[in-house]
């Protein structure tokens, strides 16, 4: 018996149609306007974990990554989150959410990011 009657080394050819393959379903976290969350893109690092942070609803802030999230993401400048304006000070924000790459895709396709 050889390697072809066993199947070893053998690489499966692909017909070339794309409706073989099951399309990526992608979850997308949408902030919730009744908690007063705004879309933002991260413009400067300010250093001690605070943000410069451009609001879709055309506010610049000063924003904070609260420890939780400043272990578990990178955020860098240009990357687009979600913003929570404080109550007491409309010139401030906690940043509580950060897009992947394809989630930031998937909002400009649906129109949540104007530009």
């Amino acid at each position: 018996m050889d390697k072809s009657e066993r199947g070893i080394g053998l690489d499966k050819k692909k017909s070339g149609k794309d409706n073989d393959v099951p399309k990526q379903v992608t979850r997308v976290r949408t902030p919730r306007t009744e908690d007063r969350e705004v879309l933002a893109t991260v413009e400067n690092l300010m250093g001690a974990s605070r943000v410069k942070l451009r609001c879709m609803d055309g506010v610049v802030r000063m924003g904070r990554i609260p420890g939780s999230m400043k272990k578990s993401n990178w955020i860098r400048e240009g990357d687009i989150v979600i913003a929570v304006p404080w109550d007491f000070q409309d010139t401030k924000a906690d940043v509580i959410w950060k897009y992947t790459r394809p989630q930031v895709n998937w909002l400009e396709r649906k129109g949540f990011l104007k530009g």
